[in-house]
């Protein structure tokens, strides 16, 4: 099986996607994915495809220590994690935004030594410190929205599509850090036919 392309897909709607369009451009056959089955391997013999459905925050680190030749993954898990991969493609799909939101009608200035509630602690710390500000950041890694709203942070760093899920739990944005949508990264220790399968690969997502 060293001959399959083994790709990491975070669960959920990239990995959807990102089937969708390589089955879009003949490069594997989707029906051999079953996105409702709690299988978290699935081959395609068509292609020569292995596919490996994890958390979002894991691929990277299963691309970078070669456990997977290729990975889907957000921009923002990048900039997060800084890993030692190479990043191919941007896919154009999977759009979010990383925004600083606080309580609706709270205090949107920062000070030093206030609380951020985040899974992003990294790009959170830089992005404050680049305003000269300093913050203790508190790491979460879901219902990020309600730490402000029960006094465990000032403001919250989080991932927002339209912003429905803020508003709904009493949060407004107060500004966005950055724009992320779905990279195609590779191992940087790959075989050259594995090479130059990605590198087809690629040449047909740009056609």
């Amino acid at each position: 099986m060293n001959d399959y392309l083994t790709i990491a897909l975070p669960k959920g709607r990239l990995a959807e996607e990102t089937v969708n369009l390589l089955d879009s451009r003949g490069i594997i056959n989707k029906e051999s994915i079953n996105f409702k089955s709690r299988k978290l391997i699935f081959e395609d013999t068509k292609g020569k495809v292995r596919f490996l459905m994890i958390r979002n925050m894991d691929v990277p680190t299963y691309v970078e220590h070669g456990a997977c030749d290729l990975g889907v993954v957000g921009k923002d898990i990048l900039l997060e994690l800084n890993p030692e991969l190479y990043e191919f493609k941007d896919l154009g799909f999977g759009y979010c935004r990383l925004c600083v939101a606080a309580k609706k009608g709270g205090s949107a200035s920062y000070a030093h030594d206030m609380r951020v509630a985040t899974k992003f602690v990294n790009i959170t710390k830089d992005f404050f410190a680049s305003r000269g500000v300093f913050v203790e950041t508190v790491k979460l890694y879901g219902s990020i929205e309600i730490a402000p709203l029960l006094g465990l942070s000032d403001f919250i760093v989080d991932l927002v599509s339209t912003g429905e899920t803020l508003k709904k739990n009493g949060l407004e944005e107060v500004e966005t850090i950055l724009e992320s949508t779905a990279r195609l990264v590779a191992n940087k220790n790959l075989s050259k036919c594995k090479s130059e399968r990605i590198k087809n690969i690629i040449n047909v997502l740009d056609e």
